[in-house]
């Protein structure tokens, strides 16, 4: 079975998560299968792309597929990492991207819709970053994705807590757009993508990159670069590092020492 389903219709390109045996977990092969569906979307002409679970999902995605993280002394979340990938995989794509989300979205998959155009979710929806549950340490461009999409306080309480968020409270900070019922969401998403392709293509392709790099407009010297990639990787070759991911395979609560 296809891990993503895909379709276009009247300019709008549709992707379907259909890896139901894994929550929709973001292996290589599932990210590789999308940026190849984005690539065909750009040789037809899509206009807008929507990114989905199926209809109904109780999870739309698990986030990261922690069975291929390496257990220690390399970075879980370099530069060819499946999610790394697939984030810009999204932002370079030349048309707007919606994230349509029914179920609880888990982990690196809260970075992938906070890395889309524009979020409609259901009110049943929830978002929970765990990277701090799983002892991860988050790269600093995963992070920029958090900060541009959620005041600080609250991208702060996500990703420290790795408590879920409702749609509700998201969208009274403006991280979610729209917040409609599952009943009418597909018809609402698809309505907003049909208004957004009957504009001018060219236009919002160049507004999207010029957004992009505008957002990714922080100075930063090649000294504090160093100091992130050392944080990180005391935390990735920490005891504490392995213990998350083999408390996660093991299905068990990971005791954590600090060190």
């Amino acid at each position: 079975m296809p891990q993503i389903l895909s379709d276009i219709n009247d300019g709008v390109g549709t992707i379907t998560l259909n890896y139901a045996a894994k929550c929709n977990a973001l292996s290589e092969q599932l990210v590789n299968a999308i940026a190849a569906t984005l690539n065909d979307f750009k040789d037809a002409g899509v206009r807008v792309a929507i990114l989905r679970a199926q209809p109904g999902a109780k999870v739309w995605s698990a986030g990261h597929d922690v069975a291929e993280l390496p257990i220690g002394g390399l970075d879980p979340l370099g530069w060819q990492d499946p999610l790394r990938i697939l984030i810009r995989e999204v932002e370079n794509f030349a048309a707007p991207v919606i994230a349509l989300i029914e179920g609880s979205v888990w982990g690196g998959a809260c970075e992938l819709v906070f890395a889309c155009d524009m979020l409609v979710a259901t009110p049943e929806a929830t978002f929970a970053a765990t990277p701090a549950k799983l002892g991860v340490p988050y790269n600093a461009t995963g992070l920029l994705t958090f900060l541009n999409a959620a005041p600080p306080h609250i991208a702060k309480e996500l990703l420290f807590t790795s408590r879920p968020m409702t749609a509700a409270r998201l969208e009274r900070h403006g991280i979610i757009n729209h917040v409609v019922p599952a009943g009418e969401i597909s018809e609402f998403t698809h309505d907003m993508a049909q208004t957004i392709a009957q504009n001018s293509p060219l236009a919002i392709g160049v507004m999207k990159e010029q957004l992009r790099i505008l957002a990714a407009a922080h100075a930063l010297s090649p000294a504090d670069f160093e100091r992130i990639q050392g944080l990180r990787r005391a935390v990735y070759n920490s005891r504490d590092y392995a213990e998350g991911i083999n408390a996660f395979k093991e299905k068990r609560l990971p005791v954590y020492l600090g060190k």
